[in-house]
């Protein structure tokens, strides 16, 4: 019997995902698309959804497309993406996009060629177009929604420990263990669901946070360098110069970010780190309380309430950006 909670938070797009089925039931050929450098959600959720396809469809022909970045999340924890070549495209496919919020930031510019295309996420949604769309805000992770509507598909299919897997790899991880706020009863729904199809959580967990002691003068430097205004915005700056001595790439200047979110007294914490491709600087922004989301559209980003991004040109605009965090911080009735 499927989990009361699990089925009211998909009566309200019920119709859409009898649509989904229907679609999958349809195309001989499926690519599953992501977001460019990818996160666990990202990755868990686009292998999680082909492998269940897979095991419930064994002629289709299921594809998983996007970059093989493993800055994010550990070499070996995910198979490689597929690489196809270009008479692969020529057949009619079904695209599903999961956990992106807009087309600019889809790893992989062959959804373009799909007959017809599926959004399934929980970004905001910035884009349109899609022949069907599921857009849920509300949780905590894309595979919370799309745990939610495989559920919802019926007991008649099956729901391997492998998919299970990778699911619970991408709600643990877009949740932060289930410690964000995001995480509500049907986020816990949808793990207990997941561990009861027997995945073993602590090899998961192992592989999915294990660190190199490089990390350690990571955050030695971190420690070192950081500043922290009046109202409780703490911060830390890595150049292209500090990304040089600490061997990090640029994407990596954020992995440290939550070093703060514990202490008593900060409100808002931000890594900012030079993309010189840009060139710019790239800020990762988490608050407890304090609309970082909306706050970070004035940077040229955006995201979560309580966790986003934004950038700034260069170090001349930091002042600026500090004092804008601090604001929001002073007007906020808490």
């Amino acid at each position: 019997m499927i989990n009361q909670i699990i089925k009211e938070n998909g009566q309200q797009y019920i119709n859409e995902y009898k649509e989904i089925l229907e679609k999958i039931k349809k195309y001989n050929k499926i690519a599953i698309f992501r977001h460019i450098k990818p996160d666990f959600d990202a990755l868990g959720t686009q292998f999680g959804l082909a492998t269940w396809i897979k095991d419930n469809f064994k002629d289709k022909d299921v594809k998983c497309l996007g970059d093989n970045h493993v800055t994010f999340t550990p070499s070996g924890l995910f198979p490689e993406t597929d690489k196809l070549n270009e008479s692969w495209y020529n057949d009619d496919f079904l695209a599903i996009i999961v956990d992106v919020g807009d087309f600019k930031r889809i790893a992989d510019p062959h959804f373009q060629r799909a007959k017809e295309t599926i959004k399934l996420d929980h970004h905001p949604a910035t884009d349109s177009g899609y022949t069907i769309s599921v857009v849920r805000e509300d949780f905590a992770a894309a595979s919370e929604l799309v745990v939610n509507m495989l559920i919802n598909f019926g007991e008649s299919y099956e729901f391997s420990s492998l998919s299970a897997h990778y699911f619970y790899i991408a709600l643990a991880g877009d949740s932060g263990r289930f410690l964000y706020d995001s995480t509500t009863t049907h986020t816990f729904e949808i793990a207990s669901f997941l561990l009861s199809r027997k995945i073993n959580i602590l090899n998961i967990y192992e592989k999915m946070y294990e660190k190199d002691l490089s990390d350690l003068d990571v955050q030695k430097f971190i420690l070192n360098n950081y500043k922290i205004s009046k109202k409780g915005t703490a911060y830390y700056v890595l150049t292209q110069k500090d990304l040089d001595e600490l061997h990090l790439a640029s994407e990596q200047g954020k992995d440290h970010v939550n070093l703060f979110s514990s202490f008593k007294g900060v409100n808002i914490w931000c890594s900012i780190t030079e993309d010189i491709t840009e060139p710019c600087f790239r800020i990762s922004l988490r608050s407890r309380y304090y609309d970082v989301g909306t706050l970070a559209t004035k940077f040229k980003g955006g995201g979560h309430r309580l966790a986003s991004g934004a950038q700034i040109e260069d170090l001349s605009k930091l002042d600026e950006f500090i004092e804008a965090c601090d604001k929001l911080i002073e007007e906020t009735n808490l």
